[in-house]
């Protein structure tokens, strides 16, 4: 078993999630989200990663995964969703970490088996998934999610199986 990581990036509220994992069996350890009350930039980046230091430091987690940036319709938020990711990324390399990097697509499809899931479907997988006795607010599911994602592509790495096929299937 690995304990994995996921971070749900934002400069407002960021989502972490870690898990215990094979590659297929997941137990859930800990979840939460960070809300970051600053007014400038600085102060928002520096809350992120002294946080996400503690809770690396707090559970030790084996590896870290975390969403890409992706631009929807608003550049500037991308460019702070960037910073935030950043903020985030640097307490994860500063713990020695390696760090995956995921779409928001790719997640959705690891998890929900649709690139084009919506929140409530990532929220009710990862409660099943988890076992979980309650609905996990939304930065917490999809920081789980990010997380399980990048333990099904470990799996897939470490058992030597490059991308491609897999007996005749896509991986």
């Amino acid at each position: 078993m690995i304990r994995v990581i996921g971070i749900d990036p934002g400069s407002r509220i960021t989502g972490y999630g870690l898990v215990d994992t094979d590659g297929f069996r997941h137990k859930y350890v800990s979840s939460g989200f960070i809300q970051i009350k600053a007014d400038t930039l600085g102060d928002k980046l520096g809350i992120i990663f002294s946080e996400v230091s503690r809770i690396v430091s707090t559970w030790q987690p084996e590896s870290m995964a975390i969403e890409q940036v992706f631009v929807k319709r608003n550049v500037d938020s991308a460019l702070k969703l960037g910073q935030a990711r950043g903020a985030a990324i640097c307490a994860g390399v500063q713990a020695e970490l390696p760090i995956g990097e995921y779409t928001p697509r790719a997640i959705k499809k690891a998890v929900v088996g649709s690139g084009a899931a919506d929140k409530q479907q990532i929220q009710h997988m990862i409660q099943r998934l988890l076992g979980l006795d309650e609905l996990p607010q939304s930065d917490e599911a999809d920081a789980l999610a990010i997380a399980i994602c990048h333990a099904h592509h470990i799996k897939v790495r470490s058992s030597g199986m490059a991308a491609g096929v897999r007996r005749g299937r896509w991986v």
